[in-house]
């Protein structure tokens, strides 16, 4: 029979108890024993529930109490310099210090670099490397973790990032040659894979990401370097574990490596499944990922079912695993919790627990168990129903995207004649500063907003208390001198699901959580039909804001791209329909919002990046339609109406003219963890609007001093004409207390301020 069996399981529990664990960590509320025993507790959790899904074998040193790109840096002691001092002084201190930036005990650390997994939501830490990179294996987590299965009865594969795509996902300060570091690197993986196999693992499972993207030789001669000297370990057997996308032209090199075991992701690339099968060298395991690691719908049996009968004719069922796509990382754990969902919409859902039990099934079915048989005919005949249930198609927003022509997509004049009337009418000074949107979300408004919900709080008495939050903001931001003005956002959720909730088409889950990163998560909302705006979602909220200050106030959108990709998305429609569904909604509320007088509008796009195609033969379709979306929504808006955009952890060298194609007023970017290393992407294509280029990393608790900002503002300056810069946070402050807010928005302005008298300018 197919063994059943994942790559990775949801790390942050079901009621985020490990998001909780952290945060009280962080702020000294409890120590270390406690927020380890968490981790165990939840580990064994999940365990437990793949066991009682079916699941035969289980994955473990998968959980992380941070990132495991990070997790793999430490555990073979890739660890800067400038934290060694803190590793020294407390091991846990020193992983967070990379992850987070550390402040205290004489000790100024910024945080590494973070930036997007893949093209996922989920974002990793950047491991940092140099020429003459010395590797050891650190610790046991790994082992101890595979211990700790065996321990409670189960079988279990240990799961590392491979070494080869631990290197490309790392980068260099010195511009060295990442791949020159492979042959230091290996001896530290042989020597874990032999302790594994003296502590009882037959397989471990070495992910290769990688492996689905372009190569060139040099990439190609690292895995055949690495994988050759990691069969000579005396290790386990080798899952090599690859997804997110086809193996194509790198299927020849996979075939030869000497490894027990593939896995193939058969979700986002079914038209592998056949190349793979008639290549597959004998006796290796395939491992086909046929449930999606990344969605949250129930898989579809006429599909599937083929699929894995062709499978299994041809490899034999011992050698055929059937698994998730991917980690379920990327889903929410257990829909059964979502008991307030209609349930004709839950029949069609499945999250991480779900999927297990549907690859049980599945499995069961090949082997013509009568029950798992008729169970899969019964899911086929719910999902065919599920297309004619009111609200899939709505008639009126298919009428408009029939009726969509290029005009739809123009300002009416070019950005030249735009500045001009734009810096007439909002007369700002030069160097202007603003902040990306929101502000913190305290303790007394996410009450606020739970009372609200549950009914405790009635409707005038939180109306009451939020235009009072609003007030107190833009007091402030008008106290210390900001430019350009925010409303704070204190009656929003979330920056997809506030606007979800206003829109046809989707529907919202109570505990859908998906990890962002470290103890940051989303609830993401699920497009189910399609997207209508049936009234004003922000124009109330924008207007009270404006009628409290002379001052512009910016009204705050996601954009179309970004509310597409961090939501789950329905699957009968091609992606770039959803997204220009959406798009045509929120041009409806930008036209709103300047007819209400809002002079400036932000039009967020931090996943436009995060949504590019794996492979650069598929980058050209996806940011024309990116791209169109974007300007559908911004179109026809009047000249004096200046539109910015928002993008974070993104590297922009790639997609630079794409970006400059989206004809934004002003863009803000993320740049300070990278020290304005970002901002080379602007030296090769010279941008012609508005730029903002983050001085402070606000996903770090570190409050940088005002002589960092300075510094990072000549960097900038060194690379951008004076006249565009605009200065600013590198994202919104939500997840930020006041206390670090204040010191750091007031140090800014006072940086702009003295930026500007060094230059002679107005004040």
């Amino acid at each position: 029979m197919s063994l059943v069996t994942y790559s990775g399981f949801p790390r942050v529990g079901l009621k985020r108890e490990l998001k909780r664990a952290l945060e009280s960590h962080w702020r000294g509320d409890s120590n270390a024993t406690a927020l380890l025993d968490t981790a165990r507790t939840l580990r064994q959790r999940h365990w437990q529930l793949a066991r009682d899904a079916g699941v035969d074998v289980v994955p473990c040193n998968d959980f992380s109490l941070y990132d495991h790109v990070l997790d793999t840096a430490v555990l073979f002691d890739a660890i800067p310099d400038r934290y060694r001092p803190v590793f020294a002084e407390n091991q846990l201190d020193g992983y967070f210090a990379m992850a987070r930036g550390h402040k205290r005990g004489g000790h100024d650390l910024h945080a590494l670099e973070m930036t997007k997994w893949f093209d996922t939501n989920y974002h990793y830490i950047v491991p940092e490397l140099e020429s003459g990179q010395r590797f050891s294996l650190s610790g046991d987590k790994p082992v101890a973790e595979f211990l700790e299965a065996r321990t409670l009865g189960l079988d279990a594969r240990p799961v590392l990032l491979g070494p080869v795509s631990f290197l490309l996902l790392s980068k260099t300060v010195d511009g060295s040659e990442r791949l020159a570091l492979l042959d230091a690197l290996l001896p530290a993986y042989t020597e874990l894979l032999t302790q594994l196999a003296a502590a009882g693992a037959d397989w471990v499972q070495l992910d290769e990401p990688c492996l689905v993207l372009d190569l060139d030789d040099r990439a190609r001669a690292a895995y055949r370097r690495a994988y050759a000297v990691l069969a000579e370990a005396n290790g386990p057997k080798i899952l090599l574990a690859t997804y997110f996308g086809a193996l194509g032209d790198n299927l020849a090199l996979t075939n030869d490596l000497p490894v027990g075991g593939l896995h193939v992701d058969l979700v986002r690339a079914p038209a592998q499944l056949g190349p793979v099968l008639e290549t597959l060298p004998p006796e290796r395991v395939l491992s086909v990922g046929v449930i999606d690691g990344r969605n949250i719908w129930r898989s579809a049996p006429d599909r599937l079912l083929p699929l894995l009968r062709e499978a299994r004719a041809r490899v034999g069922g011992d050698r055929l695993w059937l698994a998730p796509s991917c980690s379920l990382l990327h889903v929410p754990i257990d829909l059964t919790a979502e008991t307030g969902l209609d349930p004709q919409r839950r029949a069609s859902l499945a999250f991480a627990r779900q999927k297990l039990e549907e690859l049980r099934v599945y499995a069961d079915a090949l082997a013509g168990q009568p029950e798992a048989l008729a169970a899969l005919t019964a899911q086929q005949a719910m999902l065919t129903g599920q297309a004619g249930l009111a609200g899939v198609v709505d008639a009126g927003v298919r009428a408009r995207l029939r009726e969509l022509s290029p005009q739809i997509t123009l300002r009416r004049s070019p950005y030249a004649t735009r500045r001009v009337a734009q810096a007439r009418k909002l007369a700002l000074p030069p160097l202007p500063t603003t902040t990306i949107g929101s502000f913190p979300q305290t303790d007394e408004l996410r009450k606020a907003r739970a009372a609200h919900r549950s009914g405790k709080l009635g409707d005038a008495a939180y109306d009451t208390l939020l235009k009072q939050e609003v007030e107190r903001v833009v007091r402030y931001q008008e106290d210390i001198g900001l430019d350009v003005l925010v409303h704070g956002e204190p009656e929003r959720n979330d920056m997809v699901e506030y606007f979800g909730e206003q829109l046809d088409g989707y529907l919202f889950t109570r505990l859908g959580w998906v990890q962002s990163y470290g103890s940051r998560c989303v609830k993401p909302p699920v497009i189910w039909g399609d997207i209508v705006r049936r009234e004003p979602m922000t124009v109330a909220w924008s207007s009270f804001a404006q009628s409290l200050t002379s001052k512009p106030m910016k009204g705050m959108l996601t954009g179309p791209v970004t509310m597409l990709q961090w939501s789950f998305v329905r699957d009968d429609l091609p992606r770039e329909t959803v997204c220009r569904q959406i798009a045509l909604a929120l041009r409806d509320e930008v036209h709103d919002l300047e007819t209400a007088g809002i002079g400036v509008i932000q039009i967020d796009e931090p996943a436009l990046r995060e949504g590019l195609p794996l492979r650069r033969a598929d980058w050209p379709s996806y940011l024309a339609w990116a791209v169109e979306c974007f300007r559908i929504t911004a179109g026809g808006v009047r000249d004096t109406t200046q539109i910015h955009t928002h993008m974070c952890y993104s590297e922009f060298n790639d997609i630079i003219e794409a970006v400059a194609a989206m004809d934004a007023d002003v863009i803000s970017i993320e740049t300070s963890r990278s020290r304005m290393e970002l901002l080379d992407a602007f030296v090769r294509f010279r941008y012609p609007n508005g730029i903002g280029p983050g001085v402070y990393d606000i996903h770090s608790p570190r409050v940088p001093a005002p002589a960092e900002m300075g510094d990072l503002l000549h960097k900038a300056l060194e690379v951008l004409q004076l006249d565009q810069l605009w200065i600013n946070p590198d994202c919104g402050l939500k997840t930020r207390n006041w206390a670090e807010v204040k010191p750091a928005l007031q140090s800014m302005v006072a940086c702009a301020r003295q930026l500007r008298a060094e230059r002679e300018l107005p004040i």
